[in-house]
């Protein structure tokens, strides 16, 4: 099983980017447990981290003949982005959109993904467990 991590803008800055809201856990952290978490499933995982929409959907399209999943947190890009929906949605490949904060249950805009409907599931609020539990689901897929 091969799959894609995707991290979409402002993740470069976890763990001193709001940390009430996002958690103390550096992007690097994250990364080091998502490979742990991968190899106890026998998952074969690359790892892309952008601030440019235009890079995310490049690296989607990238690996759509080569993954069998993609977790991918698009960050404010949920939001409004149709590009990356659109990218989602053409490479086929089933899709978990995570997010570590509650989207539910913060600010009415964020309450809103337009990446959710082309995806196999939303997980979010359960911080780094976000992450695992959405490897988890694209594995299971």
């Amino acid at each position: 099983m091969k799959i894609l991590i995707l991290h979409g803008p402002n993740l470069n800055l976890l763990g001193t980017r709001e940390p009430e809201v996002y958690g103390k856990t550096t992007l690097q952290e994250l990364n080091r447990k998502i490979r742990e978490h991968a190899k106890k499933l026998g998952a074969t995982i690359r790892i892309k981290q952008s601030n440019h929409e235009g890079v995310l959907i490049d690296e989607l399209q990238r690996v759509r003949k080569w993954a069998d999943g993609v977790v991918f947190n698009p960050g404010a890009y949920t939001h409004y982005s149709y590009a990356l929906r659109d990218a989602v949605a053409a490479i086929g490949v089933p899709t978990v959109e995570v997010h570590l904060s509650d989207i539910q249950k913060r600010e009415e805009f964020r309450k809103i993904s337009v990446i959710a409907p082309v995806c196999v599931a939303q997980i979010s609020g359960l911080g780094v467990n976000s992450y695992l539990k959405g490897l988890e689901r694209v594995v299971k897929k």
